[in-house]
């Protein structure tokens, strides 16, 4: 096998392998400011430490706040840590998040949440995550089986968002079951039965949840969802939107029918 090949094959599975190394300061600043992990310690290109003097101070005045140590590294040692290439020379090596379950949420009474399950990729995961929280989600349900053990390539993807947004464990039937009883209406994305998405009451609070590409979302979900919606073309189009352009564009037009 070509060298090049090989090193872009191990690139890939890097890319999806547990890591808790974030990568630049969007990153950072948004574990720093979520507070859902913590910081055991910074890494910083010395040779870069000039040009990155404002971030380090930015960091060193954190790091008195809430504890963590900044070193000085090369960038051989800071390349064989990353998967990326845009980090600056600045990373950090965390801890894992906890997760809560479902039963701990604090609901809120126009709240807006969102489940997405099925997606395959951690881009595309870190990508759903950047649309919702941009759109104004509350919080986000994940399934047990989610991409959060890649939480640095989940963060970088989704500009920060990941690290922002409250998430809680659930699967699908008990999340439907959870939002009904506290009399918020649950909306799916589907095609069989379904309205559109820009024709349907989207009025919070409301519970959206988006399937993945392959799987989709199971039948016995669908059939407890007060509501299904799809999403219109503007051509004949035999393809499918994926998963997180989906979720985007139906949360923007949950913003937008919410819009005060």
């Amino acid at each position: 096998m070509p060298p090049f090949k090989r090193w872009t094959m191990k690139k890939e599975e890097s890319r999806q392998a547990p890591s808790t190394v974030f990568e630049g300061m969007t990153s950072i600043s948004a574990v720093i400011n979520g507070g859902y992990r913590k910081i055991e310690r910074v890494l910083a290109d010395g040779e870069k430490a000039k040009a990155n003097r404002r971030k380090l101070d930015y960091l060193a005045h954190r790091a008195c706040e809430i504890g963590f140590e900044i070193e000085y590294s090369s960038a051989e040692e800071i390349d064989k840590l990353t998967t990326g290439t845009s980090h600056g020379g600045i990373i950090a090596l965390c801890t894992e998040r906890e997760i809560p379950p479902l039963s701990e949420i604090s609901l809120k009474r126009d709240g807006f949440y969102v489940m997405i399950d099925g997606i395959e990729d951690p881009y595309n995961f870190g990508y759903a995550l950047r649309s919702i929280y941009a759109a104004g989600a509350d919080s986000v349900i994940l399934t047990p089986r989610n991409w959060m053990s890649a939480g640095g390539v989940v963060c970088r993807s989704s500009a920060g968002a990941s690290e922002l947004l409250p998430l809680y464990i659930s699967d699908g039937e008990e999340a439907c079951s959870f939002f009904h009883k506290n009399g918020i209406k649950v909306v799916c994305a589907g095609i069989r039965n379904s309205v559109s998405a820009f024709d349907a009451d989207l009025s919070r609070p409301l519970f959206l949840i988006v399937g993945g590409e392959k799987r989709g979302i199971s039948a016995k979900v669908l059939s407890s969802a007060d509501t299904v919606v799809r999403l219109d073309y503007g051509r004949e189009f035999n393809g499918s939107l994926s998963a997180a352009s989906a979720a985007g564009i139906l949360s923007y037009e949950i913003l937008r029918q919410n819009r005060k």
